[in-house]
């Protein structure tokens, strides 16, 4: 038995037992696969696939207990490379971070810049993508460190950190009718709110749920005329006059430089947690911890390494 049997049951997992796909994400051919699997299941006397035909099509009890293990045993074999690698040159590397676009293009400009003043010879790669599947990269380790909100921390086999909080703020054109309650220092209501036209984030990105859910208890409809991922888009079609837009207050510096106006909606809205995670059971890289602290400097290194030891 190796390392390389152990990946392709792993993969036909974790690719919905479609060895084709298995295959390409192994950079390898499917009879090898289905003959890698077949060795395993012989030399252990069990099977851990059901099948159809040749088509894997679910795992076996006994194939439910053996996935465990062998996840156990990758990851141990990947913290044990990570290891001697940190052992040889703790200052080389590369840093994967899933994250999403408003903490990629508002927040972490000014860590990343001071991480690499610190660590000049580790090549950064950021993956910007859903919360879901920021979830599912680290937890499959094609990414080293995963930042989001809150979801991040309804997975049990991720260690969370809640790092900063965060609001909402309104974005308009200079001179529209909803600055009267900014300049005049009164408080707008989601009744106010819901007369206009609103432009936000999809559905799963930066805090969306808390500003349906605000609505939700108001008892007000709102009329959501579009939707994007990102900040500056919605400050486009704010800019066209298509309605007032919703955004996170990391961007409203960026927006109000462009000559568009902001308004504060803390009374409006449940204020929002960006957590970083990793996953558990992990051989953090010494620079790994240094990026962790630097975006969250209040963590202590004994504090991260005693929650990703956890299990």
């Amino acid at each position: 038995m190796n390392f390389q049997q152990l990946r392709s049951i792993r993969a036909a997992s974790r690719c919905g037992f479609n060895l084709t796909e298995v295959a390409n994400t192994l950079f390898t051919s499917q009879p090898g696969v289905s003959r890698q699997i077949r060795e395993v299941e012989e030399e252990l006397g069990v099977e851990i696939f059901e099948r159809n035909g040749k088509r894997l099509t679910g795992l076996t009890e006994p194939g439910k207990g053996i996935l465990v293990i062998i996840e156990r045993l990758l990851i141990e074999a990947e913290n044990l490379q990570r290891a001697s690698d940190d052992y040889a040159d703790h200052t080389k590397g590369t840093l994967t971070i899933a994250t999403t676009h408003t903490q990629a293009r508002y927040v972490l400009p000014s860590v990343v810049q001071a991480f690499r003043d610190s660590f000049p010879d580790v090549r950064i790669a950021l993956q910007q993508s859903s919360p879901e599947h920021i979830a599912d990269l680290v937890l499959s380790g094609k990414a080293d460190i995963g930042i989001a909100t809150e979801g991040l921390s309804q997975y049990k086999d991720l260690a969370s950190f809640a790092c900063y909080e965060w609001n909402h703020e309104l974005v308009v054109p200079d001179g529209h009718p909803l600055l009267a309650f900014a300049n005049n220092n009164e408080y707008l209501t989601l009744r106010d709110l819901a007369t206009w036209p609103l432009i936000t984030y999809d559905v799963g990105f930066t805090g969306r749920g808390h500003i349906d859910e605000a609505f939700r208890l108001a008892g007000e409809r709102p009329d959501i005329v579009l939707t994007a991922m990102d900040a500056d888009v919605i400050a486009q079609y704010v800019t066209l006059g298509m309605g007032v837009g919703i955004v996170a207050s990391m961007a409203g510096d960026s927006l109000r430089a462009q000559g568009l106006k902001t308004v504060p909606t803390q009374n409006l809205f449940a204020p929002n947690v960006t957590r970083l995670a990793v996953r558990r059971g992990t051989y953090l890289r010494s620079y790994v911890i240094d990026f962790i602290q630097q975006f969250s400097p209040k963590l202590s290194r004994e504090a991260i390494q005693k929650e990703v030891e956890a299990s």
